[in-house]
This record gives C-alpha cells, structure tokens and sequence, in this order.
C-alpha cells in the first residue's frame, strides 16, 4: 500500500464491483458443493457441472455442452476426456450430424448424478434458508435478468 492509500481504495473498489461480488459468490458456492461430494465421488467442479447438465438435457454435443455450462472450451474437453476415462460419461452417434458425437451420462453416471443431486439441492436449501419471504424469488429473478443483460450486451458487441 502506498502513503495515500490506493491499494486500500482499489480493494475497496473491487470488493463493490459487482462482476467480481458474483464471481466470489458463484465460487463460494460451488467450492461448498464440490467439498460436499469430492470426497466421495472424486469429481472436481467442472467435471461435475458437466454431469450435471448431461443429467438434465440427457444427450449434447461437446459445442453445445460449453455453452450450456458456460465454461471455456479447454476446460469442457478436459473435463469430457477425465469422465470417459472414468466411464461416468460416452459418446454416442450424432444422428442429426454424422460428423459429429452426442455426449450421454452412462449407467455409472446416471447412478452417481442420482446420488449427487440430492446432496446439491440439500446445499442449496441451507444456501437459502436464510432469506426472508420473497427473497429467493427476488434473487433468482435478479440473476435471471442480470445474465439475459448480459447476453444481449454480448450479442450487441459481436454484431458490431
């Protein structure tokens, strides 16, 4: 820190900055449901968001499967490469685009996101249970409105 104080006003500025509060906030998060299901299941963060987007969409393309988790595409493949290798996750003919594979959870991977989601919505109702009435709602709108936001920004900025 220097004689003025700055490095103590651009932290304070940074902690205000509401990109990096949800970053923090987002990061927090996961880390508390990673910790919860590590142990057991041996899954880092990345590896499980994908688990956790093939067990709702059932079967993606690896392109749509990134923009689904909105992850960079290295850590995608990265994580896709350590679940086939665990035998959690296998590609599957694209009948739609014979260039192309579809990503599916196998049997092992259904059982274990079976296992995991109810751990994660436990983690998220103590997340929760805190808030009044109404706040939930309020948040879950606000976070909703915040990323259509930002995706129209970022629609704007490549169309320009």
């Amino acid at each position: 820190m220097n004689d003025d104080g700055a490095a103590h006003d651009d932290l304070g500025q940074l902690a205000g900055f509401l990109p990096y509060q949800l970053s923090v906030a987002s990061n927090a998060v996961s880390s508390l449901i990673a910790e919860r299901y590590r142990k057991r299941f041996a899954l880092k963060i990345p590896e499980w968001r994908v688990m956790a987007v093939l067990g709702d969409a059932g079967t993606m393309t690896q392109r749509d499967l990134t923009a689904a988790t909105v992850m960079d595409k290295v850590a995608v493949n990265r994580a896709v490469k350590v679940l086939e290798e665990r035998g959690l996750i296998a590609r599957v003919p694209n009948p739609g685009d014979g260039r192309s594979h579809l990503l599916e959870l196998t049997g092992e991977g259904r059982a274990i996101h079976a296992e995991v989601m109810p751990l994660a919505r436990a983690t998220e109702r103590e997340l929760l249970a805190e808030l009044a009435p109404g706040e939930e709602a309020m948040l879950r709108q606000l976070l909703a409105q915040m990323r259509s936001r930002a995706d129209q920004l970022a629609r704007a900025a490549v169309s320009q």
